[in-house]
């Protein structure tokens, strides 16, 4: 559920600020090709911001603007396809009333999100944050003309596969320093003294510390060879090669902008990148051999046919010289020996007393019609048992034999078929 897959293709990710969206605001930005790499740098207000239209934008929200619980679902709350089946309003109820005692807000004026890869037998990890904020924010980019395909939180807990793991973010300013724990028991934000690190290193084990360039020099003060440089870009990149996705219950539409765009880039990638370039004449390949096959097999099939019916009109007009136009040879060579056998002598297979005898070899048992009309090679016979229990198999074998049959109740008609291959 809500798992998010790394992709390659290229993103503008928007780190928000802490204050509400204005003309002036700046917005730190980073511009990445590849997920790995940050290409550009830029902090600047959003009418400011890169054109971005073939990228996915990705919002990262700051670890000091969300809370972290881990909440224990009723059974029956996960299920597969929750927010897909338009169930979100009541899962969003069912949180509402699990977290109300842990909030300091009220749940309406926050917006909840729940871990990727829900468990249903085991604690779930949700994020809050403030839902005036996120939205203003989202709407703010929106207008400018870069809607928003992901959000995913700065710094998350571990995931469950790891549920002990523990990192430690030194950032900010010299002026305002932070140190961010992530760690078994959510995210923690505290500023970076003395009393902090030693309140946290009661508690936790952590072997390295990222520290920002502005406040490594005060990190290495308090955590002497542990501290490795890391700035605010490579930790949103690391943010957004996170499962996580922020933007569910009332934002799920952005999940939809989000596929519609890559799939959008895919096809564009597709089509016009160099490096498709081989693959596409090899599909152009594989289409125009495919269609020159089914065209040579359909040029042989239709010549075959047309020499089987060339050979049924020779064998018509060699048999039956009398035939001048021949317009259904199989139909016709079948009338020329029926009128044959008529001018012979002989009987034919429509006529009554063959039909007859035939009728009585395959119904032995089923007793004399009482009526009998015999019109146009047309067999009309009133049954004296209409009900006979062996008249449906000898009716299957008349029709074995090439006659048509049907029973209406105590009346069967018996026809000979048109035999045509």
């Amino acid at each position: 559920m809500m798992q998010h897959k790394k992709t390659c293709m290229s993103s503008l990710i928007v780190i928000l600020p802490s204050a509400l969206p204005t003309a002036s605001t700046p917005c730190s930005t980073v511009w990445t090709e590849d997920g790995s790499t940050a290409k550009r740098q830029l902090d600047a207000p959003l009418n400011l911001l890169p054109q971005t239209a073939d990228a996915e934008i990705v919002v990262v929200v700051p670890a000091a603007q969300l809370s972290w619980h881990r909440v224990d679902f009723p059974k029956g709350t996960l299920e597969r396809g929750f927010f897909q089946e338009g169930n979100a309003p009541r899962l969003r109820a069912v949180l509402d009333g699990l977290l109300e005692d842990r909030l300091l807000d009220e749940p309406a004026h926050l917006h909840f999100a729940i871990q990727p890869q829900t468990r249903a037998d085991a604690p779930n990890w949700v994020a809050a944050c403030n839902r005036a904020w996120l939205h203003a924010w989202l709407a703010a980019l929106e207008q400018n003309g870069r809607p928003v395909a992901r959000i995913v939180p700065e710094l998350a807990p571990p995931p469950d596969a790891a549920p002990d793991a523990v990192s430690l973010n030194a950032m900010g300013t010299a002026e305002q320093p932070q140190l961010v724990c992530s760690g078994p028991y959510g995210v923690v934000v505290l500023p970076l003294t003395h009393n902090s690190i030693a309140l946290l290193t009661q508690n936790i084990d952590a072997s390295l510390v990222l520290a920002e360039p502005a406040v490594a020099a005060l990190a290495e003060q308090h955590f002497s060879g542990r501290v490795s440089l890391q700035t605010a870009a490579q930790r949103a990149m690391t943010a957004v090669q996170s499962a996580w996705d922020l933007a569910q219950f009332d934002l799920l539409r952005t999940r939809g902008t989000r596929t519609r765009k890559q799939l959008t880039a895919l096809a564009s990638d597709l089509l016009q990148s160099p490096r498709w370039k081989p693959a596409r004449w090899a599909a152009i390949a594989i289409v125009l051999a495919n269609l020159i096959g089914l065209q040579a097999w359909a040029w042989k099939e239709q010549a075959a046919l047309a020499a089987k019916r060339t050979a049924l009109r020779e064998i018509l007009t060699m048999t039956f010289p009398d035939t001048r136009v021949v317009v259904d040879a199989p139909l016709q060579m079948a009338r020329s020996l029926a009128d044959l056998q008529r001018q012979s002598g002989a009987a034919s297979s429509g006529d009554l007393e063959t039909m007859l005898g035939t009728f009585q070899a395959v119904a032995p048992e089923i007793a004399a019609p009482i009526a009998i009309e015999f019109v146009a090679n047309e067999l009309r016979m009133k049954l004296a048992d209409p009900s006979a229990p062996t008249l449906p198999a000898a009716i299957t074998r008349l029709q074995a034999q090439g006659y048509s049959v049907t029973h209406d109740g105590d009346r069967l008609v018996l026809k000979q078929q048109d035999r045509r291959p």
